[in-house]
């Protein structure tokens, strides 16, 4: 169960992070995967890491803010391979601040990012799915998409946005052979989150609220990201799978 042997799969924000954990989960289990993000260099480092593993992955660099580059990608992707079986919309960007500092075009750029290159990611990608009537749309959510948190008002906005396209793409293409859901992760150890487990106050908050003490590892995100790509998820459809530990149940 849950093999990809012979899937074509995308993974934004795959050269670090949550991303690389999922990317290379997919990869483990047989997907050829394409590694997204904008530095081709980090991205050509993690894509022999996982051929040295005798595993199938490609470079695929291109920023999730420009339209016309995701075309390109997904059209080059498509051209060679006559598919793409699985979406991981994963590439994000935090920005802090207190609501009434907040500056507008930060707001934009996280914005920007977050929801509107997911947006258009799934987009390129329905479409050749839809002809196929085949395919898994994963978008990376977040527990903050339902639980408040000050001075990242934009994150959140946008990752709340994240889970309602999910929910809208699983009606819209469901019948076409489409499932769209989320994974929400909650505390991870990632380079994102780096400036809060070095604060010790913080680091020592995460640990004792989540029941399980500890932050999670981006390793552990990617057992989720291949359920959701595998066949075995076909009847899972507008599901916001959260990965937190059980931070959100917890009182």
């Amino acid at each position: 169960m849950f093999r990809l042997d012979g899937k074509i799969a995308l993974v934004s924000g795959a050269s670090r992070g949550l991303g690389w954990g999922m990317a290379k989960a997919l990869a483990k289990q047989g997907a050829h995967v394409f590694l997204n993000g904008r530095d081709p260099v980090s991205l050509g480092q993690r894509v022999l890491e996982l051929i040295d593993d005798e595993l199938l992955a490609t470079v695929m660099a291109f920023d999730v803010t420009k339209s016309a580059e995701i075309q390109r990608a997904v059209a080059q992707i498509v051209d060679e391979h006559g598919r793409i079986d699985i979406l991981v919309a994963n590439a994000g960007i935090q920005h802090r601040s207190p609501i009434s500092e907040f500056d507008e075009d930060d707001f934009r750029r996280v914005m920007d990012t977050n929801l509107i290159g997911v947006w258009a990611l799934a987009k390129e990608v329905s479409k050749p799915m839809i002809k196929a009537h085949s395919g898994r749309i994963i978008f990376t959510g977040s527990i903050t998409a339902q639980l408040g948190r000050p001075t990242i008002s934009a994150y959140i906005a946008s990752k709340g946005g994240v889970h309602a396209l999910a929910r809208q793409l699983a009606v819209e293409l469901g019948d076409k052979g489409v499932t769209a859901n989320v994974i929400a992760p909650g505390y991870f150890a990632t380079e994102m989150n780096e400036a809060l487990i070095e604060d010790k106050d913080f680091n020592q908050w995460v640990c004792s609220r989540v029941p399980v003490k500890r932050w999670g590892e981006a390793h552990e995100i990617g057992a989720a990201a291949v359920f959701l790509a595998s066949d075995e998820s076909a009847y899972v459809n507008g599901h916001v799978l959260t990965v937190d530990g059980g931070f959100s149940i917890s009182m």
